[in-house]
């Protein structure tokens, strides 16, 4: 991590800049929030079973209140069953109400490093839907089972009231506060995705922190453990619901498609320039499941990977299609984030009447033929914030290191423009280097800093 010293706050007006440029929401209308404090005294009722006295735990950064997801896992002869508790926001939140049609416009949370635009009202993302430890909660329990293969299947889902026992953080978890089988079912799942020939690229991710009193830092940060793991259990309960809403003929899918040719080759350029072996007839996801997030060389190449893919997206079932995802090797769906994503609404919707032999809602299968334009725009502005944000961070952090010479590693390019990642320091930034080719490694001279503009002019030493 590197601290980025901003004596004259171009951080935090570059914050605000990038918020009025991308018009991202300060607030919601007043009747979306009167709708969110009605809403929030809606109390469960008999469509929830009582399940407070089983041990459910949460697993997230210290710092999250929107909290999804809590969990508790039993063995069952050779199987793992994950209890897997998700935020039961459609008991707040109905058809065509002002918290649902705001939600639509929204399409998911945006995250800055001085605070979020969230999907939902406070009362409702950070009070009374948020799985906290302070008092019952609605959910929708999902009954994954777990075999000694890895394979998951959904057994159940009921909507019941659960009561967290903990609010765990990522950072200062132990084994002794999570389930005894945690980190088994992690190992299970992992397995399971190596034989199906999965590589879920995993880099450390570039990001902005606020550390307070108007600091920030910026590093790459990769996964710890507990998150891993924790995102295990994820991976098990959406393949398990996708495939239950597939053999339905209903529901909506998570798909991917993997790079093209063009980009394997360069792909392929990269692993070399960066002195990885990369064998004739070894696949790339072969080679990702060797790769390293802490080794600079591996983490550089991760990078390149994710940037050569086509990108994720959301598909309706149809008829006669398998939907696919290619990085995870399977049909896959997001059920598990409904407080910071509106597709997963509807699919725990559908997943709720699929498991219970109840027809799907007519809004919901009509919500599955909407939801991929609608999330594609939300992501897409997500993403441009997000860069934005790093481009920012980057130039405040090397203002007033104009003419110094930094090493930096080449990991794509496209005639001249090439991207590069500076060595030793978290920032990957673009460069006019003739003749560049991916994996090189180069020496640049920092020529401009222009943080109004978020841009960094680097040319060859």
């Amino acid at each position: 991590m590197k601290a980025i010293h901003d004596p004259h706050g171009a951080l935090a007006s570059g914050l605000a800049a990038i918020r009025q440029q991308y018009q991202v929401p300060e607030d919601f209308p007043r009747e979306v929030l009167a709708a969110a404090d009605l809403a929030a005294r809606n109390l469960p009722g008999p469509a929830h079973e009582d399940r407070t006295d089983e041990p459910f735990v949460t697993l997230d950064p210290a710092s999250s209140t929107d909290l999804d997801q809590a969990f508790h896992i039993e063995e069952a002869g050779n199987d793992l069953l994950l209890h897997y508790a998700i935020a039961d926001v459609a008991w707040f939140v109905a058809d065509g109400d002002p918290l649902d049609v705001e939600a639509w416009k929204r399409g998911e949370t945006l995250y800055l490093p001085d605070g979020k635009a969230g999907l939902y009202p406070p009362a409702l993302a950070e009070g009374a839907a948020s799985l906290l430890p302070q008092g019952p909660r609605p959910a929708v329990v999902f009954t994954v089972r777990l075999g000694p293969d890895g394979e998951a299947r959904l057994d159940a889902a009921r909507r019941a009231l659960i009561r967290s026992r903990a609010k765990l953080a990522y950072d200062s978890v132990t084994a002794a506060d999570l389930p005894p089988a945690f980190a088994r079912f992690a190992e299970r799942v992992n397995a399971a995705e190596a034989a199906r020939g999965a590589a879920r690229v995993d880099p450390p991710e570039q990001e902005v922190e606020a550390l307070g009193d108007g600091r920030y830092a910026l590093s790459f940060r990769p996964l710890l453990a507990s998150e891993r793991r924790n995102a295990a259990l994820s991976l098990a309960a959406n393949l398990a619901i996708a495939a239950a809403l597939q053999q339905a003929g209903t529901g909506l899918f998570r798909v991917m498609a993997g790079p093209s040719a063009k980009a394997m080759a360069r792909l392929r350029s990269t692993a070399a320039g960066l002195g990885l072996a990369w064998p004739e007839g070894v696949d790339l996801k072969a080679l990702e499941r060797t790769l390293d997030q802490r080794n600079p060389a591996h983490a550089a190449f991760m990078l390149a990977v994710r940037r050569a893919g086509t990108g994720a997206g959301y598909a309706p079932w149809i008829p006669g299609v398998t939907p696919w995802h290619e990085a995870i090797a399977a049909t896959y769906a997001h059920a598990t984030a409904p407080l910071r994503r509106l597709a997963d609404r509807y699919v725990i919707r559908a997943t709720l009447a699929v498991a219970n032999g109840q027809p799907v809602d007519p809004q919901v299968e009509d919500a599955f033929r909407r939801l991929p334009g609608v999330m594609a725009k939300a992501e897409a502005l997500s993403g441009q914030i997000e860069r934005a944000v790093i481009d920012l961070a980057e130039t405040v952090m090397l203002h007033g290191r104009e003419g110094e010479t930094f090493k930096a590693c080449v990991t794509d390019a496209d005639g001249d423009s090439a991207r590069v990642q500076l060595l030793g320091l978290p920032i990957v930034s673009r460069a006019r280097i003739p003749g560049a080719a991916p994996g090189s490694r180069v020496d640049l001279r920092l020529a401009a800093v222009d943080s109004k503009a978020r841009r960094l002019t680097f040319a060859p030493a």
